[in-house]
């Protein structure tokens, strides 16, 4: 298996986000996506995906249609998507995904958070070529064929297939396969999916460490008091590090 499976099993082991959490950042997407392409999924493959999120995390349909309405009003502000970049302690990499409608505000917070834990936020690219960019998309394992599968989808840009088991802490999920691309293919790799009739169960964007770092269980404290500050932010989508994952 390569680093997209590993990565994807050592983040399914760590529950940062409360499910209110999952919410916001989902109508977020919504409003951005609406922004840019209209209100109708049918014509809008980014609506449409962020759509597919929301039923992954049992997103209540209600607040779905209530988040698409709200992004048409033309008073409700955009987020726009920023990445910072910095340091933990003991020299650990950190990329941190937000969106955000105020930089202003999550510019002053983010710095914040490094500098109460003795971290700092570096400038643009300082950490970013640690990390390769990838999308990556979740349909159901069903009958499908894996080999015979990434075959049909390697001129869409693939790169990465592999079985992807339930959730167990979740009666809806279901045992599925994990596709992984290169970010820029997230639209062709869509559209080919789509057209091979496969159910797009979520999707999605990750930042995957080229490179991890092993740490002590005292230094691993240290960088997980910086983690927990900055994923409870609601400006914070993602939190990316180049540390090496418990065993």
């Amino acid at each position: 298996m390569g680093r997209a499976f590993e990565f994807r099993k050592a983040r399914k082991m760590k529950r940062w986000s409360a499910m209110s959490k999952a919410f916001t950042r989902i109508g977020k997407d919504i409003v951005i996506a609406v922004k840019e392409g209209g209100p109708d999924p049918e014509s809008n493959a980014k609506l449409r995906a962020v759509i597919q999120n929301a039923k992954a995390v049992n997103m209540p349909k209600a607040n779905v249609e209530r988040a698409i309405k709200k992004a048409t009003d033309k008073d409700t502000a955009n987020y726009e998507t920023v990445l910072f970049e910095g340091y933990a302690p003991h020299g650990i990499a950190v990329l941190v995904e937000t969106s955000t409608d105020n930089n202003n505000r999550t510019v002053a917070n983010v710095r914040s958070y490094f500098t109460k834990c003795d971290g700092n936020l570096s400038t643009s690219g300082s950490v970013e070529f640690m990390f390769d960019h990838k999308c990556h998309f979740r349909i159901p394992a069903g009958d499908v064929d894996l080999e015979e599968l990434e075959l049909e989808l390697i001129d869409f840009g693939a790169e990465e297939l592999f079985l992807d088991e339930k959730d167990e802490e979740d009666d809806n999920s279901v045992d599925g396969i994990m596709i992984y691309a290169e970010f820029q293919n997230y639209g062709a790799l869509q559209k080919g999916i789509e057209e091979l009739g496969h159910e797009i169960l979520s999707s999605g964007f990750e930042y995957i460490p080229t490179m991890q770092k092993e740490v002590t269980a005292e230094q691993r404290e240290d960088v997980e008091k910086l983690l927990e500050k900055l994923d409870e932010d609601d400006d914070v989508n993602n939190v990316y590090t180049t540390m090496q994952d418990e065993e």
